[in-house]
């Protein structure tokens, strides 16, 4: 049964109710389902994660085998702690988007772009810079940069010399091919390539497999 004012209504449902009613209704008490049902039981807020910062705070790295203390904003990378707080300039800040390979070094035995690392997430791990592989001579993967003339300007160098002695100290006895797969994750706009694809070969023969430094 359709009314006079809604000819085309259709009748009521059993029990009163009615789609028209419902949105009727809604529309003269928008405040009910913005006050009522939806909050009944309000979501509470997570309590806020441990945070650190903005200003400074105290970290402590152990860098080549000794524990050095800095203070730094939580925001600071692991390459601008090493180069503007420790006076390690080993490591190259070039790209600063984990592309070139510049910043390699070293951490818990792994080839890392220190760029991409924050200085207080790096607190507890082995750090090893190109200032670390020494030990008072030439480290043979340095030596063989030499005679391979493989640094020309040199910018890329401690990048290559730590990416190639971490590659090495996994893979002891590569081929030229799996050397050359092996540093993809390194640019040098030199383009010396051959010459420290060369090096690490000779580098891995004069390492004899063994972990240098």
């Amino acid at each position: 049964m359709s009314s006079k004012k809604y000819p085309d209504a259709p009748e009521k449902a059993k029990g009163g109710f009615s789609r028209r009613g419902f949105i009727r209704g809604v529309g003269i008490g928008t405040g009910a389902l913005g006050t009522g049902l939806l909050v009944e039981n309000p979501a509470e807020a997570a309590p806020p994660a441990s945070v650190m910062g903005p200003a400074a705070v105290p970290v402590t790295l152990k860098i080549n085998g000794k524990p050095v203390n800095l203070t730094v904003e939580p925001r600071v990378t692991l390459i601008d702690a090493l180069r503007n707080y420790l006076d390690f300039t080993g490591a190259k800040k070039v790209c600063d988007r984990a592309t070139c390979g510049a910043c390699t070094v070293i951490m818990d035995g792994k080839v890392v772009y220190s760029c991409t690392v924050l200085a207080i997430d790096a607190q507890g791990r082995d750090i090893q810079t190109i200032e670390g592989i020494s030990n008072g001579k030439l480290h043979p993967v340095s030596a063989a940069f030499v005679n391979h003339d493989a640094q020309q300007c040199g910018y890329c160098t401690p990048g290559f010399v730590m990416a190639v002695k971490g590659y090495l100290d996994k893979h002891p006895n590569p081929t030229y091919e799996e050397v050359q797969k092996g540093l993809g994750g390194n640019l040098c706009r030199c383009g010396t390539y051959v010459g420290v694809r060369k090096a690490a070969l000779e580098a891995a023969k004069e390492m004899k497999g063994g972990h240098h430094a």
